[in-house]
């Protein structure tokens, strides 16, 4: 396939990540960008059980050391000015203070930094400084913990929280991993808390630098994107009693209706239905289009879940 290239491969690049317009991005930073992330993606998946912490970390401290701007730059266009709308409906499928909330691939600490200042007890974790406390040292409200994202139960004592969230985060964990992530969290909830997560979905990807390069197979660093079905099952096996799918307004509309999110297993049913009905379709692009098209009849190609303890 030919690859995009020039202002056209700024263009998509600065949409998906939600850089501002006015920001000097250039061809040469995209496809270093590129490359190394083709390259750790080897690496990451290459790891073994007994060095993946090593590997990961070691991957992201150099990916965030040499892409400062992923950094930096991030979120620096118009999503920047959706954050706070995006982060009032964590706050609404969260309900009310005082509860304790663990925040699970913080990075910068923007959302946990927000629910804070909303009053809950907030402690956030990441695998590297690069993405993690050195953001955030002096914000009220908030404890920082480094883990490896999946063992948390070795880090955390049991029953200790009310609700655990991350946010665009189990993608990038190895695929042998999110069962394990899975048990951990469920064994650090109190009884009765909740892990609440967002991922990308399968059918609307690949969603990372792959999807600007137009291919259809993950070739960086989100190690793999998942559906509604198969995160429910893992759920269960992980030992929660009941997986929720929540069903919100489009992003547009939240600018100017403040409606909860509603909280429901129906949903997902029909969540997990309509996305049987896309994996018929044979081409992804194809596929990918039709989950385009499909939000008007209320199919997220963002996932959001909450899982029950």
């Amino acid at each position: 396939m030919l690859e995009p290239r020039g202002e056209d491969l700024v263009l998509r690049y600065k949409a998906n990540y939600g850089i501002a317009d006015d920001v000097v991005i250039t061809e040469a930073m995209i496809l270093q960008h590129w490359t190394l992330e083709k390259r750790l993606r080897h690496d990451l998946l290459a790891s073994t059980p007994e060095n993946r912490w090593e590997v990961f970390e070691k991957a992201y401290d150099e990916l965030y050391a040499d892409m400062s701007w992923l950094t930096e730059l991030t979120d620096s266009g118009s999503i920047a000015g959706e954050r706070v709308i995006a982060y009032r409906l964590w706050e609404q499928l969260i309900g009310s203070p005082p509860q304790k909330i663990y925040e699970i691939g913080a990075g910068r600490g923007d959302l946990i930094g927000y629910l804070a200042q909303c009053g809950f007890e907030c402690r956030g974790t990441e695998i590297t400084r690069e993405r993690g406390k050195k953001w955030v040292d002096d914000a009220a409200g908030i404890s920082w913990g480094t883990s490896d994202g999946i063992h948390l139960d070795r880090f955390e004592a049991p029953d200790t929280y009310d609700v655990l969230i991350s946010n665009q985060v189990v993608e990038h964990m190895h695929p042998d991993d999110i069962l394990d992530h899975f048990k951990a969290t469920h064994a650090i909830l109190k009884p009765g808390g909740r892990y609440i997560f967002s991922t990308p979905h399968r059918a609307a990807g690949p969603t990372d630098i792959t999807g600007i390069f137009g291919y259809d197979d993950l070739m960086a660093m989100h190690l793999r994107e998942y559906n509604y079905a198969e995160l429910k099952q893992l759920l269960l096996q992980a030992g929660y009693r009941h997986i929720y799918s929540v069903l919100r307004l489009p992003r547009k509309l939240r600018h100017r209706i403040d409606l909860p999110p509603i909280v429901s297993r129906a949903f997902l049913s029909y969540l997990i239905s309509f996305e049987k009905l896309l994996a018929v379709i044979p081409s992804r692009s194809l596929r990918r289009s039709a989950a385009r098209y499909a939000r008007v009849l209320l199919f997220a190609t963002n996932i959001v879940l909450v899982a029950e303890k």
